[in-house]
């Protein structure tokens, strides 16, 4: 069994088993799936967000090996890449607790807590009323320029995020009209993957998903030129002669996401 708690949660639990008080909170549900449940909640006068995972059973487990995808199976990949993160500068959430006890990945039992990020907003949110009201120009550029170092950085230091989302960055209002000092979050890493490099294929799919979430929000070929400048480190001349295949791909592979959304109607989770 593991469990890290910050010193409010020891306060609180002190002579409580902590995994029996997790399933005890009482929330908000923001989402509730095969396995993992996640709420909004209060204690003590300060918000927090839980994730709980319960083991998704060896069926899940093989169908998702089966389709190709890694499944989720607990809290302990959101908890290292949070450490990384933080250990590479990028502003994420802060840990407020994590327990995990057995050693069956079927049946594992694990939680992590955070504290709730005030005083943000998603940049989809924020971003949604471009396409009606033209934004100031030199917050916009300062966003894409943020976004792309976040993601290079994250990238070159071998993290993947596997839900990379415009959703999924949180922006510090107190820093809207500011652009110099602009401040972003990257939240919900249950899915991230650490290496010590990261692959061509998976800085692609997080980099297509990122495009695919944008479209709509009233970013223009300008913009997608100057992320592909930031996030390259390269003349918009040599990221067209060098990474062109890479750029091709994103694109295609965002398209196709977009005409998928298009045909379910489905919403970026």
């Amino acid at each position: 069994m593991t469990l890290l708690l910050s010193e409010q949660f020891k306060k609180i639990w002190k002579n409580k088993n902590p995994f029996e008080e997790v399933e005890n909170i009482h929330g908000e549900v923001f989402r509730e799936l095969a396995g993992r449940r996640t709420l909004r909640f209060t204690l003590a006068g300060k918000n927090y967000f839980i994730k709980i995972h319960h083991g998704v059973g060896l069926l899940e487990i093989f169908k998702n090996l089966f389709c190709l995808r890694l499944p989720v199976l607990g809290a302990a990949r959101e908890l290292a890449a949070i450490r990384r993160l933080q250990a590479l500068g990028i502003e994420t959430m802060e840990v407020a607790g994590y327990g995990c006890r057995g050693w069956n990945p079927a049946s594992q039992k694990s939680f992590i807590i955070t504290v709730e990020l005030m005083y943000t907003i998603s940049l989809e949110d924020y971003c949604g009323s471009w396409r009606e009201r033209k934004p100031d120009f030199r917050m916009k550029h300062a966003l894409v320029k943020k976004v792309a170092d976040i993601s290079r950085c994250m990238h070159d230091n071998g993290v993947n995020h596997r839900d990379f989302y415009i959703c999924h960055f949180l922006l510090d209002v107190s820093t809207v009209n500011h652009p110099d000092s602009v401040k972003l979050f990257l939240i919900d890493l249950h899915r991230a993957q650490l290496r010590r490099k990261t692959s061509f294929r998976w800085r692609l799919k997080d980099i297509a998903s990122l495009y695919f979430s944008v479209m709509g929000l009233g970013f223009t070929q300008r913009d997608f030129f100057r992320f592909m400048r930031f996030y390259s480190g390269k003349s918009l001349k040599e990221c067209l002669a060098d990474q062109y295949g890479f750029w091709h791909y994103v694109e295609s592979q965002g398209q196709e996401l977009w005409q998928k959304k298009l045909r379910k109607g489905d919403k970026i989770k």
